[in-house]
């Protein structure tokens, strides 16, 4: 994976978690993120932040690793 690819991931993820901060706590915003990318992001997508977020957790925000977090748990 390129870095510029991680990174259009990434900006992906962070704007999907700032248009649902409307959701009210973090751990809410978490879940919905996390439903948005489970539904509509590529298998390879979904890998690929998982990856790196298991590499390179502090490169994250803390919401976006909780997101991911919430992913990981989602059956394929």
């Amino acid at each position: 994976m390129s870095d510029q690819q991680l990174n259009n991931l990434i900006k992906m993820l962070d704007q999907i978690i700032a248009n649902n901060l409307h959701q009210g706590d973090d751990d809410k915003v978490a879940d919905v993120a996390a439903d948005h990318l489970h539904k509509f992001w590529a298998r390879s997508m979904k890998q690929q932040i998982i990856t790196y977020a298991n590499e390179s957790p502090a490169e994250l925000s803390a919401l976006a690793r909780s997101t991911i977090a919430k992913l990981k748990a989602v059956p394929e």
